[in-house]
């Protein structure tokens, strides 16, 4: 009998993944670790509201501060000055990565960003469509941005604590998501929930940005201009009716973020070489100042105000917002209330259902692609954990509502709805992990080639990287 004759292995395909950018890790490491106090303040502020102490919960944000210089002064409830004008700096964030990833991040490329943000007009559409259907008309309907934005701390933070195998790639098209998902809600903020216009405090906002867009064009690359810039420029917008978050956010988007020329980075060994030779003050400044100017400004504002806002800024929102008095006859009114049904189910299925099925038609379509390591089972989680809308949900909330019988029984919805996303979603994403293989391959390890593909399944996206 002859030995069988050995078959020589098929072919390998291998694939190089891209890797996450440093940047964009730090900037996941501090939204979850901020998530963590988001839910720590949240719960403190329940229990204090619902405490024999929950008048001192009540006069704390309602105690006025004023903030002056000479005659000029501005006056608001701390509850305001939360809202109104901490909240510029979440915001400012916001516009600072919106920024970033259209210079230099995952934005720049189109089959990248197609599905994230076809996933996003879905999870923006459909929940307002849903509160719409409960709450047509009268009062009630103004609360149809509440559920249309997700809570990208929250859901980060979640994927970090309890979050499948290689979550990295999972997290970044999230991010996507959630990038495109706030310029709808800030877009929503900005024409729908603006009651009145001061054209003369307008066209001074006006005439800032363009003192601000001048100094871009100069190459002014301190910071100090900018941010003094942008404190003026809240000011106005504040005082012109539009909400003064809007401010944050024009400047996160118009700061420079250009990366830095090759003689800027060329010249800090100088710098760095006199400052060895003779250690001054002086010589010290210039090689300090050479090494900032080598980042962009941008970025820089975003390393300095990022921790803050996850850390500070956020809980203490959450804090402030989150004080709903509960007891047996506000639960019962919120069962039957057409504002907490149309907001928890808008915020669960208006989101889980807008973002898998738009994000399917992109790819389906060939518009885009998943990227590397997620999985359909990962989309369909991730959509479901999208209905957390903890933070701009109860944001809009103060917006939308003057009644506050209609604003706690909408905080009740987001507390639900939020709750009921974020424990759905982790167990479809741990449910899924467990039992199939989620994850690519690293970087240099083989993937077995593919069968052959049925006539009606789509052609898979090529790896720019094949070797």
């Amino acid at each position: 009998m002859t030995a069988p004759t050995p078959t020589r292995p098929g072919p390998e395909l291998r694939v190089r993944l891209p890797q996450v950018a440093p940047s964009v890790r730090e900037f996941l490491a501090t939204e979850a670790g901020g998530a963590v106090l988001l839910v720590v303040a949240a719960v403190v502020a329940l229990v204090w509201a619902n405490s024999p102490f929950s008048d001192s919960y009540h006069d704390l944000w309602e105690t006025t501060a004023t903030l002056g210089v000479g005659d000029a002064s501005l006056s608001m409830t701390v509850h305001h000055w939360v809202n109104d004008g901490a909240m510029a700096i979440f915001f400012a964030v916001v516009g600072l990565e919106i920024n970033r990833e259209f210079t230099a991040g995952e934005l720049r490329d189109r089959r990248t960003v197609a599905v994230p943000a076809l996933a996003a007009v879905g999870g923006l559409a459909l929940p307002a469509l849903i509160y719409l259907l409960f709450n047509p008309s009268g009062p009630a309907a103004a609360g149809w941005g509440i559920p249309m934005s997700t809570d990208t701390a929250f859901v980060v933070g979640i994927l970090a604590l309890f979050g499948p195998r290689c979550p990295d790639r999972l997290r970044l098209f999230l991010l996507t998501l959630a990038i495109v998902d706030d310029i709808g809600a800030i877009a929503v903020v900005a024409v729908f929930y603006t009651d009145h216009v001061d054209t003369v405090w307008l066209g001074v906002a006006a005439g800032l940005l363009g003192v601000i867009m001048f100094m871009r064009w100069m190459g002014v690359w301190r910071l100090t201009p900018y941010v003094l810039a942008a404190i003026v420029l809240w000011v106005a917008v504040y005082s012109s009716g539009v909400h003064g978050t809007l401010a944050g956010v024009i400047i996160g988007l118009i700061l420079p973020s250009a990366p830095p020329r090759r003689e800027q980075i060329d010249n800090v060994p100088i710098y760095v070489r006199a400052l060895r030779e003779d250690s001054t003050a002086s010589r010290a400044a210039l090689a300090v100042s050479a090494a900032k100017a080598t980042v962009s400004t941008s970025e820089r504002l975003q390393y300095s105000l990022h921790p803050l806002s996850a850390y500070v800024i956020v809980p203490v929102f959450g804090l402030a917002n989150a004080g709903v008095h509960l007891d047996s006859h506000t639960l019962s009114d919120a069962a039957s209330s057409p504002v907490t049904i149309g907001v928890a189910l808008a915020l669960l299925v208006g989101n889980a259902v807008g973002i898998t099925a738009t994000a399917m038609i992109a790819i389906r379509t060939g518009l885009g692609a998943l990227p590397g390591g997620v999985r359909y089972g990962h989309l369909a989680g991730a959509a479901v954990l999208a209905g957390i809308g903890f933070t701009i949900s109860l944001f809009v909330t103060e917006l939308a509502f003057t009644d506050e019988v209609l604003a706690e029984q909408a905080k009740i919805g987001i507390l639900a709805g939020s709750f009921i996303a974020a424990v759905l979603g982790t167990l479809l994403l741990r449910y899924v992990g467990e039992r199939w293989s989620l994850c690519s391959p690293g970087t240099d390890e083989a993937i077995p080639a593919l069968p052959p593909r049925p006539w009606h399944a789509p052609a898979p996206p090529v790896s720019p990287v094949l070797r």
